[in-house]
C-alpha cells in the first residue's frame, strides 16, 4: 500500500459459525442442532455498524467456502462427507469440499445459501467495510467434490493419471499401491461421540496429506483430512519444477479466485502461503487484480528470510508478521524478552514494515484472557498499543477479543486449549454477551469488560485515521532511554511523526506501578526541535497530560499501562 495512503488497514476476523450463534447449550462434541450455529443473516447493518464504530475496515470472513462435515445436507443435492476424515463435528474450515459454494451451515436457506453471502457482501459494503475471505491454496478435504462449480469445470483430481506419484498436470501427488489409513486416534470413543466412524474410509490409491506428509498413514496430529495440491512441483526429487506450460492446478485455482473476486469480495486471506510456490503468485495476483485493483492478498507466512520475496516477487499486499513481533510481545508479557528487543525488529524489517500485518489473536492461536496466555486480557494493553501503531501496517483482531474472550473449555475435537475452536459447533459466552442477541451492546458486559472494548474502540480508532500512524515515521526511544537508566527493559517507547505531529507511545510491561523518566533521543531533537518545550495529552485518556523540558518528562506507569501524547508542531 502506498505511503500516501490515508488509512490503515484494520481487520476484524470472525468465524462465520461461531459469531451469530446466540445457543448457549455447548455440549461438548454436540451436533449443530444441539449447539446452534451462526448464519451470515445473523451479521447485520447493526453488527456491522458497531463494527464500523470499533475501527475496523475489512471483515474477515472465516469459513465462508463449504468444508467438510459431519452434519448431512445430502437431502439439498450436497454430497454426504465421511466422517472417518473430518476433524470435529463440524469439521475444518480448511478443510474444503468445493471451491465453489458456500458452507450450509450458515445458511437460513439452505438452497439458497449462495444468495444469502451475496446479499452479506452487499450489506457490508453499505456499510463502508470491505470483505475478506479465505482462500485455501495448498490442500483441499479428502472428499472434495464441487456439487456447484460452473458448467465446464472439471474437478480436481479429475483427470490425474493415478498410477503415478507426481506428474506436473496431475492436480494431486499420489501413493501408489498404498491404501489411505484412517488414523488410529481419531476413531478412539467412535461409537460414543461419532457412531458413524467406522475406519471404513477408502482412498487408493492414497492421496498425500495437506503438509506435506508422503504417507499412506498420518497421524492425528497432522493434517489427515486433507490432500496436498500439486502446483507442478517435484518435492520428492529436489522440488524440481516444472511450470511451463503452465501446470493445471495454476489454472483452476486462478479461475476460482477470480469466481469469488467477481462476486465482489475485497481480498483474499490465503492459508499457508508459502507451501505454494512463489511463482504461482506472482503469475496469479496481477490477472485477480485486473478484475479489482484494490483486491488485497494476505499471505500467511512464518519464515522471515521468504518475506521479501512474497512482497516483490509474489505480490502480496500485507504478510502475517508472527515470529518476530507477535511472539516477542508474547514472551514480553511473561517476562521472557526485553523492551529492547523491539527495535531491532523494525530495524530487520525496514522498508517492508508497511506490509506486515499484526495481530495478537487469531483462530489458530491461544486467547489472550486464557491462562495458556496473560489469563488476564488487561495484560496485553502494552502489546496491543505496540502492535496498532509500531508502523504503518495492518493490525488485526479476532471476535471477541475485545471483550476478553478466554477461550474457556473443551468444546470436541480441539480440547481444551486456550483456542476458540474452529472443528466444533459452539456458543463464544463472552462474546455473546456483547452480540446480545443481534442488539450488539454492553448491556451484559461487566464494567471490566466495557472498559477493555472502549480501549480497543480507541486504540483501532487512532490506529485507522491518525497520520503519524497511517503516514508517519518510526523512531524507536526505548534503548536511548534504558542505556540513560530512565527506565528498565519492561518500559518500552517510540515515536511516530510527520511534519505537523509527533505521537509518543510509552507501554509499560511492569506489574507495578513504576514512575520513569522519558527523554526525546537526541538524533531526533533537531528534527523534532518543537518538542524541547511542549506539552500533550493521552488520546487514551485524556485527563493524562504531561509536559516536556529540555526534551524530556517524568511519568507514572500503571501497570501493563499505555499512553500516546500528541504532539502538534
Amino acid at each position: 500500500m502506498p505511503q500516501e495512503q490515508k488509512q490503515k488497514v484494520v481487520v476484524y476476523q470472525l468465524l462465520t459459525r461461531l459469531f451469530g450463534n446466540t445457543q448457549t447449550t455447548n455440549k461438548p462434541h454436540g451436533t449443530v442442532a444441539e449447539n446452534g450455529t451462526g448464519k451470515f443473516n445473523d451479521i447485520t447493518d447493526t453488527v456491522l455498524v458497531e463494527l464500523r464504530k470499533l475501527g475496523i475496515t475489512h471483515v474477515w470472513y472465516t469459513g465462508v467456502i463449504e468444508h467438510a462435515t459431519m452434519t448431512d445436507y445430502s437431502t439439498y443435492g450436497i454430497s454426504k462427507d465421511d466422517p472417518d476424515v473430518i476433524k470435529g463435528r463440524a469439521g475444518s474450515p480448511y478443510a474444503i469440499k468445493d471451491y465453489y459454494d458456500v458452507d450450509p451451515d450458515l445458511a437460513v436457506d439452505i438452497n439458497n445459501r449462495m444468495k444469502e453471502f451475496e446479499s452479506l457482501i452487499e450489506r457490508t459494503h453499505n456499510n463502508n467495510l470491505k470483505i475478506l475471505i479465505d482462500f485455501i491454496p495448498n490442500h483441499v478435504a479428502r472428499s472434495y467434490k464441487s456439487d456447484n462449480k460452473p458448467k465446464g469445470v472439471k474437478d480436481l483430481g479429475e483427470d490425474d493419471d493415478v498410477t503415478k506419484a507426481f506428474v506436473p498436470t496431475n492436480n494431486f501427488y499420489y501413493l501408489p499401491g498404498e491404501s489411505f489409513k484412517v488414523p488410529a486416534e481419531n476413531l478412539a470413543n467412535a461409537q460414543v461421540l461419532y457412531p458413524d466412524k467406522d475406519g471404513r474410509y477408502t482412498e487408493n490409491p492414497a492421496k498425500v496429506t495437506g503438509n506435506d506428509q508422503f504417507t499412506s498413514s498420518p497421524g492425528m496430529n497432522e493434517w489427515f483430512e486433507t490432500v496436498k495440491l500439486n502446483y507442478g512441483v517435484d518435492i520428492r526429487n529436489n522440488k524440481t519444477t516444472y511450470f511451463d506450460p503452465i501446470p493445471d492446478t495454476w489454472e483452476k485455482m486462478r479461475d476460482i479466485l477470480l469466481f469469488w473476486a467477481n462476486k465482489k469480495v475485497d481480498g483474499f486471506r490465503c492459508d499457508v502461503a508459502e507451501m505454494v510456490p512463489v511463482e504461482f503468485w506472482n503469475w496469479v495476483i496481477p490477472q485477480v487484480k485486473k478484475v479489482n485493483p484494490e483486491i488485497i492478498f494476505i499471505a500467511e507466512i512464518y519464515n522471515p528470510s521468504a518475506y521479501k520475496q512474497y512482497i516483490a516477487t509474489g505480490g502480496f499486499d500485507f504478510l502475517y508478521e508472527k515470529v518476530k513481533l507477535y511472539d516477542t510481545l508474547r514472551l514480553l508479557i511473561d517476562k521472557k524478552r526485553k523492551t529492547r528487543d523491539i527495535a531491532a525488529i523494525q530495524e530487520s524489517l525496514s522498508g517492508i514494515t508497511q506490509h506486515m500485518l499484526h495481530f495478537l489473536e487469531n483462530h489458530d492461536e491461544q486467547r489472550i484472557a486464557s491462562p495458556f496466555f496473560a489469563g488476564n486480557p488487561f495484560r496485553a494493553v502494552p502489546a496491543m498499543t505496540i502492535s496498532a501503531t509500531i508502523d504503518q501496517g495492518p493490525v488485526m483482531i479476532y471476535f471477541g477479543q475485545e471483550v476478553g474472550e478466554p477461550g474457556k473449555g473443551a468444546e470436541g475435537f480441539g480440547g481444551d486449549d486456550g483456542r476458540t475452536t474452529i472443528f466444533d459447533y459452539w456458543g463464544v459466552p463472552e462474546h455473546q454477551k456483547w452480540f446480545n442477541n443481534g442488539k450488539c451492546n454492553d448491556t451484559l458486559l461487566s464494567a471490566g469488560k466495557k472498559s477493555l472494548r472502549d480501549y480497543y474502540k480507541t486504540i483501532l480508532n487512532i490506529a485507522q485515521t491518525h497520520t503519524a500512524i497511517t503516514q508517519g515515521i518510526y523512531a524507536d526511544a526505548t534503548l536511548h532511554n534504558i542505556t540513560k537508566a530512565n527506565f528498565g527493559d519492561d518500559v518500552h517507547a517510540f515515536l511516530r511523526y510527520t511534519d505537523k505531529t509527533c505521537l509518543l507511545i510509552v507501554n509499560s510491561f511492569n506489574d507495578v506501578p513504576a514512575s520513569v523518566k522519558i527523554e526525546i533521543p537526541e538524533a531526533k531533537r533537531e528534527e523534532l526541535s518543537y518538542l524541547k518545550q511542549a506539552k500533550a495529552k493521552d488520546l487514551l485518556n485524556s485527563q493524562n497530560e504531561i509536559t516536556l523540558a529540555n526534551f524530556e518528562t517524568t511519568l507514572v506507569l500503571k501497570p501493563y499501562s499505555s499512553f500516546i501524547f500528541e504532539f502538534s508542531k
